[in-house]
């Protein structure tokens, strides 16, 4: 069990994504096959399915099982009931549940995608993450 839940947007903004420190999310994935698929230019499709690749090798997802999906009806509720559009932020509160399911903070470069339930879970920015020494 790593310390960190690792967001799609550290995976896609890393250099080197492979020596990166922390777990992801299924849904990280599926955000990344999804990129890969629908890049048009050639050169573009086949850096994300290397940098796919390299994800895919280094690290063993959490998947959406049970408890994420519970997790992910919680914040998906609190969205709603907060005056937003959770299915607008779908994979998004998947990755959140999937942090909360596991106990873990979720490290991101896009704090504002998850800004309406930040108080139900724990962000974490590469800041934050290099004042404390983590």
């Amino acid at each position: 069990m790593s310390g960190l839940l690792l967001d799609t947007s550290i995976l896609v903004g890393a250099d080197d994504p492979g020596s990166l420190r922390g777990a992801i999310s299924a849904a990280s994935l599926a955000e990344l096959y999804f990129g890969a698929l629908v890049a048009g230019d050639p050169d573009e499709r086949a850096n994300r399915t290397r940098r796919l690749g390299v994800i895919e090798s280094a690290f063993d997802p959490f998947p959406f099982d049970e408890m994420v999906a519970r997790e992910w009806g919680r914040l998906a509720a609190a969205v709603a009931e907060r005056g937003g559009k959770p299915r607008r932020r779908t994979m998004d509160l998947v990755i959140a549940a999937t942090a909360n399911a596991q106990g873990v903070p979720l490290l991101t470069l896009d704090t504002a995608d998850l800004a309406i339930v930040s108080d139900l879970v724990s962000l974490r920015t590469p800041d934050d993450q290099s004042r404390t020494g983590s």
